[in-house]
């Protein structure tokens, strides 16, 4: 995007440019030459036209070994149903690798210098490019991005994107003009309908899924009718999903691929063998497998590996809540009246005592490499809003976490080897993640340094797609958090980080945002804990520019942090691989990996 000089544009734009630098790609050694025996079969170009077209490159195969479990983004709450999402629901702006906004569904990138957003930055209006249809040949108007702004904001619904917290108001000026106004003056008004988090849904689709309603809508959850290039052709949950062309999408040659075919693996390493050792895939999603692995696998000189940083952390969620079995229908449950409290998770001596025992560093070079670098902030990236007020998280210091328990009235009595509570109580932690090969090691570590503080650790490790699905009839989902402690990765999908921080805010309006029955388990606030003071903080943020917008996204990352929400462990990059015979995968690490999936094509 250009921009001029213009005082108030400078405020608006110039902060993307201020905040949107990313962290350089992980270097990765230049794979070797491949063999004749060595090519896979999805990639010889033999009987391809001599230039790409509308499906003229058969079938492009994805493997993740997080399987697809839905495909409506407002009710997930795993990143690959996200990207899976993608490829069928188009937002109006999306981000490319360079983490720079473009248009999607409109016309332009609206600006103060443009006339797009108003003078007081409470509202921002986009114009819908000519002729977009649904995939069913209908009309894509502005009633459709009221709908959906409607849909999500509806509390029943259990929409777990919180892309529309600043929005007031959403109208359709004519069918052509979507308008926005925001509850205060919004310096940064790129989030609702901004990125692969925030698509538009087809009205005539959902405007029965409202509420209660929309867990049961099975068929529109798993078969979205969209205005992006593909369209579904076969949906198994948390197995595969194939795809084939939209040929209603407005790119007349475009996608090149005739169908796309997401497929499950059994964990991360399988993916990456499929793509840089057999040959099977063409491209492998979010590869956490140990860098050296990862390195023998590329030098075979099938695929090459991609790495971004943009600002994913690896990270442990407390839980506030009590997740004792025995308390039935409140197991987890959070309410204004009854908060719940864990029996010793609470306590913020114990969260803190957690963290000091922990060797970041050690995680990271042992199980990360290049690909992830210890951290002690939530909001790692990018640099402009990375705090430098946590890094003495980075010094282990046992001695320090058994003192701080000491002191705190922790003590074995029994001489076990566990700590109890003041009232008998044994420190006793079930500690859950996805079942991975680098988190399980990043548990094991984990259990013997709480070991060594007086804390008993079970661990337990549950299939990504089930545990990232958001299902809320199932008890092992991310949402649900029956356990004490979670382990996963998560990060802004702006690099803005507004949206990102709203996660954490207990009330939005007067209307509770924790996860709860209520709403679905759906919400944001998965820890379930809740700071009037950190809500007030956020509400400064909506309206501040430049470096103060900075710091106080600043101050907001530290309170979470030095409250012990969340321990943050690794700042990671997101690391793909991609068939050589591949040609146009660019991530970034602020949009969904495949957002240009209708150019890619096979090499000639």
């Amino acid at each position: 995007m250009k921009h001029s000089g213009n005082r108030r544009t400078f405020l608006l734009i110039g902060l993307l440019a201020a905040i949107a630098l990313v962290f350089a790609a992980c270097a990765a050694p230049a794979a070797a030459p491949s063999t004749g025996a060595e090519q896979p079969a999805a990639g010889a170009a033999a009987g391809l036209p001599a230039e790409p077209g509308r499906g003229t490159d058969g079938t492009v195969t994805l493997v993740y070994w997080q399987e697809i479990s839905i495909l409506n983004p407002y009710l997930a709450s795993g990143t690959k149903d996200f990207h899976a999402a993608s490829l069928i629901l188009e937002p109006l702006l999306e981000f490319n690798q360079d983490s720079e906004l473009v248009p999607a569904l409109a016309v332009e990138v609206p600006t103060l210098e443009n006339g797009g957003v108003s003078e007081d930055l409470m509202s921002i209006t986009y114009k819908l490019k000519d002729g977009i249809v649904w995939a069913d040949g209908t009309p894509l108007t502005a009633d459709d991005f009221v709908f959906t702004w409607e849909y999500c904001t509806a509390p029943l619904t259990g929409c777990t994107v919180q892309n529309f917290v600043a929005v007031a108001n959403v109208e359709a000026v004519d069918p052509q003009t979507v308008k926005i106004t925001f509850r205060a003056p919004a310096p940064y008004p790129y989030i609702p309908f901004v990125g692969y988090l925030s698509p538009v849904l087809q009205k005539a689709q959902f405007e029965n899924c409202v509420g209660e309603a929309a867990q049961a809508c099975s068929d529109q959850n798993t078969n979205p009718i969209g205005t992006g290039p593909y369209k579904v052709k076969e949906f198994r949950a948390n197995d595969t999903v194939v795809y084939e062309i939209n040929e209603n999408y407005r790119h007349p040659d475009k996608p090149h691929f005739a169908e796309v075919v997401i497929k499950g693996a059994e964990d991360a390493s399988s993916s990456a063998r499929a793509v840089l050792e057999t040959g099977e895939a063409d491209y492998g999603w979010n590869l956490q497998v140990e860098p050296a692995v990862l390195l023998d696998m590329e030098a075979k000189g099938l695929g090459t590996l991609m790495a971004s940083f943009g600002g994913n952390v690896e990270r442990i969620l407390i839980n506030f809540t009590n997740p004792d079995p025995a308390l039935g229908d409140k197991r987890s449950v959070w309410s204004p009246d009854d908060p719940n409290p864990h029996p010793f998770l609470t306590d913020i001596a114990v969260r803190k005592a957690l963290s000091l025992a922990i060797d970041r560093n050690i995680i990271a070079e042992q199980l990360y490499g290049p690909a992830g670098k210890p951290t002690c902030n939530l909001l790692a990236g990018p640099p402009a809003v990375a705090s430098t007020n946590n890094d003495a998280c980075l010094t282990q210091d046992i001695a320090a976490a058994n003192a701080l328990l000491d002191e705190a009235g922790y003590v074995d009595s029994n001489g076990d080897g566990v700590r109890e509570t003041p009232d008998g109580q044994p420190l006793k932690i079930l500690y859950q993640t996805s079942t991975n090969s680098v988190r399980q090691k990043t548990q094991a570590l984990i259990q013997q340094w709480w070991k060594e503080i007086g804390i008993e650790t079970e661990l337990k490790n549950v299939e990504a797609a089930v545990f990232f699905g958001g299902d809320p009839a199932s008890p092992d989902t991310l949402n649900k958090f029956y356990t004490d402690v979670q382990m996963f990765t998560n990060g802004p999908d702006n690099p803005d980080p507004q949206q990102y921080l709203s996660n954490w805010l207990c009330q939005v309006e007067g209307e509770y945002v924790i996860q709860t029955p209520a709403n679905n388990w759906g919400g944001s606030n998965v820890e379930r804990w809740c700071s009037p003071e950190y809500d007030a903080l956020y509400e400064t943020l909506k309206s501040a520019t430049g470096e103060e917008r900075a710091q106080i996204a600043i101050q907001l990352n530290d309170m979470i942090v030095q409250n012990y929400v969340a321990i943050p462990l690794v700042f990671r990059a997101s690391v793909s691989a991609h068939a050589n015979s591949l040609i146009g995968p660019a991530i970034g690490g602020f949009e969904s990996e495949e957002w240009n999936i209708e150019d890619w094509h096979r090499a000639r």
